[in-house]
This record gives C-alpha cells, sequence and structure tokens, in this order.
C-alpha cells in the first residue's frame, strides 16, 4: 500500500503529475466530450484512493464501472501506455466495491424517508412552484408538531389529505391552504411513485457509516450506484445525489485539515445537478459545496462542458483534468475559452488550442500543490487503471452482492407505524364513536351504524386518504383490507 503521504499519480508528461490527498477535499472538475476519456481518468483517481484507505462513492450512469472491482489485463492498448509513460513495477489489482441500486435490482436497495429528504428537496424533485413549495413546507411543519412521522409516499399523501380536510383548523396558526395547491403535489407524488419513487421513499434508510468502509486489508470500498436505469429520471437522479451529500454535510463531524479524505464523491453527469434548480436550492447546493470539504468529503465532478457548472461553484474545483472539447458551435467555443480562462498559464502551451487537440485518453492537468495553490497546466497522458475496463458479468456482480458486509440489512422494506397509519387510526376511532342517526320518517327504516360509517367514509373516498381509509374501515369490517 502506497504511503499515506504519496501523491496519487494520475498523469505523466515530462514528470509524473500527482493529485495530493490532502487537497482532494478542495474537489475537482473531469471534463471533455463523449469518448475522450473522462471514465478511465476517473477509475484510475478512485482505484488510487481506494488503495489508499480511502473510501469512495461514484455514480454509475453507463454501467461501465463495475470493472473496477476485478484486476486488469495487459491489453495491446495499456500495455503501449505503459512504455510510453515508462511506469515499471506496474500490477493489476481490483478494489473492494459495494453495489447500490435504487430500485434493489443490481445492487443493495438504497431508500431514504420523506422527512430525511426534506421539502425543499422534494419540492425540486416535484417541480413545485413557490406557492406550492410553502404548501409543502406547511405540511412538514404540521406533521412534525403532531408528531406524525413522513417516511413514505403514503404517509406524505395522507398527510396532505388531512391538512386539507381541516384547513380552517390550521388556517390561524400556518396560513392558508390551497386546495388546488395540495391537488398539484398530490398529482406530483403520483408520478414520482411511477418513476420509482415508492421502492427509494422506505425503511430501511441508508446509514452514512455503511458508505465509509474499508476492508480488512484497510483499503477504502469504492460503493457504485447503478444509475443507469436512474438516469432515465434526471431530476431523481440529481436529487438523490444532491440528497446524499446533504445528509454527509450535516452528520459527519468536522476535520479541519487532514492527510487524506474521508470520502471522495464522484458526481457524473453533474450538469444535471444544476439544471432548473431553483436560486434557493442553487443557493444550497453551492452552500454544501463550499462547507462539505470541512467534514473531508472531496467532490469531483465529471461533466461533459465546464459551462455546464455554475462560476460561483467552478472556482471551488481547484483540481482540474480536462479532456479534449470540440468547437463547432459559438457556445462550443465559448466553452473552450472559459475551460482555457480557468487553468494557471504555461508559457509553452497555447491552452485554447490544445484542448481541441488532445487525443483519446490525454488532457490539459492542474492540480493543487501543499499550499492550495493551482499548479501549472500540463498537457500528459492519463496512467492506465489497475482494475478491469469496462463492466463485470451478472454473475461476478451478484457474488460480489451476496458477500458484501451489508448484505441482508436493506434488502427487506420496514413499514413500522407512521403518519398513515395513525391516520387511518384516528378516522376508524372517529367513525365508531359517531352517535347513531335518527330515525327517519316517512317509514323509511333506520340506516345501520355500518351503513352510515360507509357513507360517511365513501364521501371522502375522493381524495387519496379517503381511499386508504376506505380500506381500511370497510377492511375492517368485511375482513378484505389491504395495504399498497
Amino acid at each position: 500500500m502506497p504511503s499515506e503521504d504519496a501523491g496519487i499519480l494520475v498523469a505523466k508528461h515530462r514528470e509524473p503529475l500527482y493529485l495530493l490527498p490532502a487537497m482532494s477535499n478542495r474537489h475537482g472538475l473531469i471534463a471533455g466530450a463523449t469518448g475522450t476519456g473522462k471514465t478511465v481518468t476517473l477509475q484510475v483517481i478512485a482505484e488510487q484512493f481506494s488503495s489508499r484507505g480511502v473510501p469512495v462513492f461514484m455514480a454509475d450512469v453507463k454501467g461501465d464501472l463495475s470493472g473496477i472491482s476485478q484486476p486488469g489485463t495487459p491489453t495491446p492498448r495499456i500495455q503501449e501506455r505503459l512504455g510510453l509513460l515508462k511506469m515499471g513495477g506496474f500490477s493489476f489489482a481490483g478494489c473492494p466495491v459495494t453495489f447500490w441500486d435504487v430500485f434493489g435490482e443490481q445492487g443493495h436497495p438504497v431508500r431514504a424517508t420523506i422527512s430525511e429528504m426534506g421539502p425543499l428537496l422534494l419540492g425540486r424533485l416535484l417541480r413545485l412552484n413557490d406557492t406550492q413549495m410553502g404548501l409543502l413546507t406547511m405540511v412538514f411543519k404540521i406533521a412534525d408538531d403532531n408528531g406524525l412521522l413522513l417516511l413514505d409516499l403514503k404517509d406524505l399523501r395522507a398527510m396532505l389529505d388531512y391538512v386539507g380536510t381541516h384547513a380552517s383548523e390550521f388556517r390561524t396558526a400556518y396560513g392558508n391552504v390551497s386546495a388546488a395547491s395540495i391537488g398539484a403535489i398530490q398529482r406530483g407524488l403520483l408520478a414520482l411513485e411511477e418513476q420509482g419513487g415508492d421502492s427509494f421513499f422506505a425503511e430501511p434508510a441508508l446509514n452514512l457509516e455503511d458508505l465509509l468502509q474499508t476492508d480488512e486489508k484497510g483499503n477504502g470500498v469504492v460503493n457504485i450506484l447503478a444509475a443507469d436505469r436512474l438516469l432515465q429520471s434526471p431530476q431523481v437522479y440529481a436529487t438523490f445525489l444532491l440528497w446524499l451529500l446533504s445528509e454527509l454535510f450535516e452528520k459527519l463531524p468536522e476535520v479541519g485539515d487532514a492527510e487524506k479524505p474521508k470520502l471522495v464523491f464522484f458526481f457524473d453527469e453533474a450538469h444535471l445537478l444544476f439544471a432548473d434548480a431553483p436560486k434557493p436550492l442553487q443557493e444550497k447546493i453551492e452552500q454544501v459545496i463550499r462547507l462539505v470539504r470541512s467534514k473531508g468529503v472531496g467532490i469531483f465532478f465529471i461533466t461533459q462542458n465546464p459551462l455546464d457548472i455554475p462560476d460561483n461553484v467552478l472556482g471551488q474545483l481547484g483540481n482540474r483534468v480536462q479532456h479534449a472539447l470540440r468547437s463547432f458551435t459559438p457556445r462550443d467555443q465559448k466553452a473552450v475559452k472559459a475551460a482555457a480562462d480557468t487553468f494557471r498559464s504555461n508559457p509553452k502551451l497555447k491552452v485554447e488550442s490544445v484542448i481541441t487537440e488532445l487525443n483519446v485518453g490525454e488532457a490539459l492537468v492542474s492540480f493543487l500543490d501543499l499550499k492550495g495553490a493551482p499548479g501549472v497546466v500540463e498537457r500528459a497522458w492519463i496512467c492506465p487503471p489497475r482494475s478491469q475496463i469496462g463492466p463485470i458479468t451478472p454473475e461476478q456482480r451478484k457474488k460480489t452482492i451476496l458477500a458484501s458486509t451489508v448484505h441482508g440489512v436493506y434488502e427487506k422494506v420496514v413499514d413500522r407505524e407512521s403518519a398513515f397509519e395513525r391516520l387511518r387510526s384516528r378516522a376508524e376511532d372517529r367513525a365508531a364513536s359517531a352517535p347513531p342517526p335518527k330515525p327517519v320518517a316517512r317509514g323509511r327504516e333506520p340506516e345501520s351504524v355500518i351503513s352510515t360509517m360507509a357513507k360517511s367514509v365513501l364521501r371522502s373516498a375522493g381524495t387519496q386518504i379517503g381511499r386508504e381509509v376506505v380500506r381500511g374501515v370497510l377492511g375492517t369490517i368485511f375482513g378484505t383490507g389491504r395495504r399498497r
């Protein structure tokens, strides 16, 4: 295992170019057009962090990062690169890996509760406007004040209906309740459920400590999130990773300046994080990125175009690997110039021209020195990875999942009493304690208690909680109820 103070060899030109672990929590950028080598660069950096005992989290958006779990093979291209860079003593090795998947298909299930997500991120996920966001925040507050846990989607749906039904009771203390906004949020929740939200919002929720593991040899575990299917819902993908960053920021202790990061987080398709983000959320994102470094978390953004990253965030990314950019349109030309201007100049390089000339696997590289100052940009070849390039087989993935230390921890959903159950119980109690109806004149038979209760709950069946109460009360009476 490399010594603690050894730099991470990422690329070589005339001299080796090292990424310093102590400067890795100052964040980084890996950029370049499709097919220029970003994924391999990510893999090289991740496996070397792992070999230094640093856990890694990465989203696998193309399904080809799983090979980091297996030793590589000496292909002709790798042999050629090793000879070009004169890398003696090179050996192939895989990394310890834990596979995760929001849908529980290609890895251990990843879940969070509605309460953990919070109204700000959930509002972004549902694309709510300001009025709807205000109502959602109110609903969270009412739930907290009444001790009603919001764990899954049915809890939030039940809570929304409860607030709408009792709007007059909450108006003085919390403000007006808009029926239109409740309807819009309910429709958004239904759409979210169809995208797999019911799989994600549940318990047991992810324990962040499970992302910070090392193996018996002291190597950091590489946590790989299967994101190829998740990326079909880009809003869900971006919000999930932002939630994860926020949780790390909230729960990890301050570590100050450390010899190496506590966790390195790779955010592929980083432009999705900022796309269509309202100003309050973008300010929150910038704050988390700026402050999470004090928790020992380094973030590397991977994107095609540096212009996809807001200036306030781009300025915080001190470690840069820039692969080739194309220059076909005015926006492409602007991106090339912007990328060139972010580097510390090198008199020997015309950076703006070189960016469009780089070969596959070649990059412009600039890392921070021990004083936190950016190094002079160099044109260099990225070192080959020690692990396998490309995906593993389904059988290899399954074997890795079964051998994981967290296997069996997250596989079974737990549904404990929360807002949905408590609100349903209240509705049942009210129905059971309702006084018998008065006799009806003109010879009509008095309605039975069961009939009265049935009509009462059916009147509210047009709303989500109404439908759930019908299942609860009538199911109890007739023995046919079922839970969704």
